[in-house]
């Protein structure tokens, strides 16, 4: 049991649900404690069971590395055999689309991509740099598109609230991947990342520019009209936090990518308080 709980990284999951929840409450506000709850509970227990299938995935292309690099890992330390790991994997997968069929079609259609993706990222995508870091960053920003497809009802503003902070996860997530690849550098030796290819002074412009996109589309909501006040007044730290990481990218990409992490909190934060404000 406690190799499973490490293979399955608790507080990763937990993670996961907590970000469902905040999309779905910045969705539909008080709505989320309403009618909506049930498909939301729903959605949170599919994104932390796809995230413990994920994990045990990482773990089980990793095995081979992990017995030098993370050797207290359950498949590296032989707590946990490969079959029961499999095994795991299937069941994780299994009942996030089961929990996402419980919810409606464009769930179940979210969790299946989710898996092919996750699976192709871990056989494959992960060593090839850039297409590694545009999965990754569609994982995460999914995280919100499934909230958001979860309490939409037959009214849309929940899918242009939760779309709109999707794509904000999405392009926050890529530049700050990038910027990790301009850290890690010297250490990638067998992994093909976008710095490696084109130098990081030209992966850092690339890294700025997204995250400049990512502060003109934070105008969105207030040009549509679908947050409030509480969204205008947070959004300008977490803008500024973006603007200062860009231009920080190919100089300082550690600090780059330690202030997009918390630009997006605040960001969220801002989501947050313009559902209810």
């Amino acid at each position: 049991m406690a190799g499973i709980l490490r293979l399955a990284r608790p507080l990763n999951c937990l993670m996961s649900a907590v970000g469902v929840g905040i999309g779905g409450i910045v969705g539909v506000g008080s709505g989320a404690w309403g009618v909506l709850a049930g498909p939301l509970v729903f959605a949170a227990a599919a994104a932390a069971a796809f995230t413990a299938g994920g994990n045990g995935l990482n773990d089980i292309f990793d095995r081979e590395t992990d017995r030098i690099n993370h050797p207290d890992r359950p498949l590296a330390s032989g707590r946990l055999t490969l079959g029961a790991a499999r095994i795991f994997v299937v069941l994780g997968f299994a009942i996030a689309a089961l929990l996402a069929l419980l919810i409606n079609g464009p769930a179940l259609g979210i969790v299946a991509l989710n898996v092919l993706l996750m699976v192709s990222y871990e056989a494959w995508l992960k060593a090839r740099g850039a297409a590694g870091n545009l999965v990754i960053a569609y994982l995460v920003g999914s995280l919100f598109l499934f909230a958001g497809v979860s309490v939409f009802g037959s009214a849309f503003d929940p899918l242009i609230r939760t779309g709109i902070l999707a794509a904000l996860a999405f392009l926050a997530t890529l530049g700050r991947e990038i910027t990790k690849d301009i850290e890690d550098m010297r250490g990638d030796v067998d992994r093909h990342t976008l710095p490696q290819l084109i130098g990081a002074k030209r992966a850092g412009a690339i890294a700025a520019i997204v995250l400049v996109l990512c502060v003109a589309l934070s105008a969105l909501p207030l040009y549509l009209g679908v947050l409030g006040i509480g969204y205008a007044i947070l959004v300008v730290p977490a803008d500024g936090m973006f603007i200062y990481a860009a231009l920080h990218s190919a100089a300082n990409p550690a600090r780059s990518q330690r202030v997009t992490k918390y630009a997006m909190i605040v960001a969220l934060a801002a989501f947050l308080a313009g559902a209810f404000l």
